[in-house]
């Protein structure tokens, strides 16, 4: 009997297909049956200090008092754009990066300076590179860790070094957006900005409970920041919005409690998808991808099968087109300042994506690439 596959499979969301962890769902079910407290504007006492015990137990130095929790990740991200930037600000994002970044930074009344890295040595920042883009506008420096769309992950290594930059710059703040930093595949784990000494008050983490901790669409995420920063995000918060709802907040402690349980859960349930995803990447022609170290995204090269007739952009948008007209959707890498590159998640059902892949393969083979064209 065939299996009826809808006629997009969409390999572009930026969720997994997870269910909510059971204690999550159990601890606010639990809330329910009473009269729910007022939380204050900066989150639940109880949760602002399992967040700070976590990190902690990572070796960092943090207080509750440091930790705002906010309705969503973006949310977080926009209370500390909007609390640092001032007309003329800038913001330095390594690019690829995540293509919501840039309305959050306009918004915020920042201006966003991209500082391209190169596939060819897998996304690497060096001090010397990013010393040279360091200009006395620069306000923030703003990093994704593990990369979103690449995978990429920064190290413990690596990050003293650009720290060591960044700590010659005493108005420069390093806002780095972790909420992938549990879905990770290698062999050690990623490391939180926050496990570095911040004697300027430099450093800002943003993460959240959707990705990592699978609270997909319960809306709860936090910022971990400086004492001041953090205190004028929740007045910007307070001003704007409202607490995030209680039963919300205890679903999220919950996971922070279950952290290790439900990571390696989603970790095990990944790993085979990921395999497949990039195993099946490593087969098409022209197509190079970096192998991605977390999140469960694959960033593969497809330049070759753009139309060289065309601007890049334009003709990254035709390529997609395309592909969608044969059945899947990824997301254009152009978006995210790479354009023939794509953004491919592999956290569907594995039916969906073995179809999505043999579609892919199809309309990649329909079109062939573009060398191969004018061989003929």
């Amino acid at each position: 009997m065939s299996t009826a596959f809808p006629a997009l499979i969409s390999l572009a969301s930026g969720y997994g297909d997870f269910p909510t962890p059971a204690v999550a769902s159990v601890r606010a079910a639990q809330a329910l049956s009473g009269q729910l407290p007022i939380s204050p504007i900066q989150g639940l006492p109880e949760l602002r200090e399992a967040l700070a015990h976590r990190f902690r137990a990572q070796g960092a130095t943090v207080a509750a008092e440091q930790i705002v929790v906010t309705p969503g990740a973006k949310a977080a991200l926009f209370a500390v754009l909007k609390t640092l930037l001032e007309s003329g600000d800038e913001v330095l994002m390594p690019m690829p990066n995540w293509f919501g970044f840039a309305a959050l930074v306009e918004k915020a009344g920042g201006t966003l300076r991209p500082l391209p890295l190169d596939p060819a040595d897998n996304y690497a920042l060096t001090p010397e590179t990013l010393r040279a883009a360091l200009t006395p506008a620069t306000r923030v420096l703003l990093l994704s860790n593990p990369n979103n769309p690449t995978g990429r992950v920064y190290h413990r290594a690596e990050l003293a070094q650009l720290l060591a930059v960044t700590g010659e710059f005493p108005r420069l703040k390093v806002l780095s957006d972790e909420i992938y930093d549990h879905i990770n595949f290698g062999p050690v784990p990623v490391p939180s900005l926050l496990e570095w000494p911040d004697p300027l008050g430099q450093h800002i983490v943003v993460n959240g409970f959707s990705k990592s901790l699978a609270l997909i669409g319960w809306g709860v995420g936090y910022l971990v920041a400086p004492a001041a920063v953090a205190e004028a995000s929740a007045a910007w918060q307070f001003a704007t919005s409202a607490a995030v709802p209680v039963p919300n907040q205890l679903a999220a402690l919950a996971a922070t409690e279950a952290t290790a349980g439900i990571t390696a859960e989603l970790r095990t349930r990944l790993a085979p998808a990921r395999a497949l995803l990039l195993q099946a990447l490593a087969d098409l022609l022209q197509v190079r991808c970096s192998v991605p170290e977390g999140t469960y995204y694959a960033f593969p090269d497809f330049t070759a099968y753009l139309d060289p007739t065309l601007p890049p952009v334009q003709a990254s948008a035709r390529l997609f087109y395309q592909l969608r007209a044969a059945g899947v959707e990824l997301v254009d890498g152009a978006t995210c300042g790479a354009a023939g590159f794509a953004r491919i998640s592999c956290a569907v059902p594995e039916p969906l994506l073995r179809e999505a892949l043999r579609r892919l393969a199809a309309g990649l083979a329909a079109l062939g690439p573009i060398e191969t064209l004018q061989v003929k």
